[in-house]
């Protein structure tokens, strides 16, 4: 048997009825214990936002609701304003996504085809940035911020997000694998560098936009410290942090519910898009 088609169960085994049925019920058994393990907060926050205050704080816990109360819902997204924290979510993420692909994209695109002078000491000093902890540059970013004058603005957001070594590295390996003999004909044809990225590059490259594009926008979806930092003005606080900053006053149900409000754009992004991140993932291990 080549080594190619090697498995963990051989398929004489699977062959036989008692070996089929003890792989299906292992594989079975392991698959809804990983779907338990991952759904089962998500199901007890849920249920936990449709409970009574009283419910929710008693010992031992009930797994079902005795009376749904839909009413933590509603209460949720008036007490605590969330369709300002939630627009104020969508700008800041948009806008660090957009500055992200772009400048992201052209610094990749510039590394891999172009070949610039220290291209490989300008790859290895972004790198070595990853191995900075992130705590030690929100002191030199907040500064540097509060002396733009950027404080409760948007671009507080946007501009920092731009550094992202790890995004630019991504895009840079699965530019890599594009076959050199495309862009030449490309530009055999007469296109020029900014149209060989625009109208062959970019094409090729959405799967790993994709990807990018998921890691930019649960980024700054989920960050809670840098945007507790800059914005101090609570109108235009994330929904990450107005959640913590509202919540002293507030009943537990409504503030679980107030989280469940939040996490849904983050689950149906990844519900609509989840071909793309799988394929973009598994573009970059391959050799093109």
């Amino acid at each position: 048997m080549s080594a190619a088609t090697r498995t963990l169960v051989s398929p004489a085994t699977l062959a036989r009825p008692r070996g089929r049925a003890v792989y299906w019920t292992v594989f079975t058994v392991v698959v809804l214990l990983f779907a338990l393990a991952f759904l089962f907060p998500v199901y007890w926050m849920v249920t936990g936002a449709a409970k009574s205050p009283d419910e929710v704080a008693q010992t031992p816990p009930t797994l079902v609701p005795q009376q749904w109360h839909l009413d933590g819902y509603t209460d949720a997204w008036d007490l605590m304003q969330l369709p300002t924290h939630l627009w104020n979510t969508v700008v800041q993420a948009a806008g660090a996504w957009a500055f992200q692909l772009v400048f992201c994209t052209a610094a990749a695109y510039a590394l891999s085809k172009l070949k610039p002078a220290f291209g490989k000491l300008i790859l290895g000093g972004i790198l070595a940035t990853l191995m900075v902890p992130t705590q030690a540059l929100v002191v030199p970013k907040y500064l540097t911020v509060a002396d733009l004058g950027l404080l409760n603005d948007p671009l507080a957001i946007w501009l920092p997000a731009v550094a992202n070594a790890f995004n630019l590295y991504l895009l840079k390996r699965f530019f890599d694998q594009i076959p050199r003999d495309v862009l030449e004909a490309a530009e055999i044809d007469g296109a020029g560098k900014l149209r060989v990225l625009w109208s062959v590059v970019l094409p090729m490259s959405r799967p790993v936009l994709g990807v990018v594009s998921i890691f930019a926008l649960v980024a700054v979806w989920q960050d809670f410290l840098w945007p507790l930092m800059v914005f101090s003005d609570t109108d235009k606080q994330p929904i990450s942090v107005a959640l913590v900053q509202l919540s002293q006053n507030i009943q537990l149900t409504v503030l679980i519910a107030a989280m469940v409000i939040a996490s849904i754009p983050m689950v149906a992004l990844f519900l609509v898009f989840q071909r793309h991140i799988i394929a973009g993932i598994s573009a970059g291990s391959t050799k093109g």
